[in-house]
């Protein structure tokens, strides 16, 4: 299917990218319908809205930069968008990416989760304190990247 986009204006998308959120996302209630697909950037995705082509937003896997991250959500959550076992996770992070993009930031709190058998998304709100709005993802990379040498 053809998707007009913000980014990278109208692309071929395969219609398994298609994803449903019943509540659309924080600030974005009204926006149910979305395509998720890989940015021209590596490792960052592109969950770009079917309603209103100007929404989009630059999702990361929080694992690139905080291999300790672990989704903390209530089972609830889950629940409304089908999720039945940890198998039908993906979860992400969205990105913030200011002028200066040295200082681009990622929401560990308010983690994007996608059900991957039912194509349906919902942010959730992580129970665990130390997840912030603005978690620096090229300080989080370079301190990995001290750890290993």
């Amino acid at each position: 299917m053809k998707v007009k986009t913000k980014a990278y204006g109208v692309i071929d998308v395969d219609e398994r990218q298609k994803l449903f959120f019943p509540f659309g996302l924080f600030g974005f209630e009204n926006l149910k319908n979305f395509v998720l697909f890989d940015a021209t950037q590596k490792p960052f995705f592109w969950l770009q809205s079917l309603d209103v082509t100007e929404i989009a937003f630059v999702l990361i896997n929080p694992r690139v930069f905080r291999q300790d991250y672990t989704l903390e959500v209530t089972e609830e959550e889950l629940a409304e968008i089908g999720i039945e076992s940890p198998e039908e996770i993906l979860d992400f992070a969205i990105v913030t990416i200011p002028e200066n993009t040295m200082k681009m930031t990622a929401n560990l709190q308010g983690p994007v989760v996608i059900n991957k058998r039912t194509k349906m998304g919902r942010q959730c709100i992580s129970s665990n304190p130390a997840w912030k709005i603005r978690h620096p993802i090229l300080e989080e990379l370079a301190g990995m990247e001290k750890k290993t040498c």
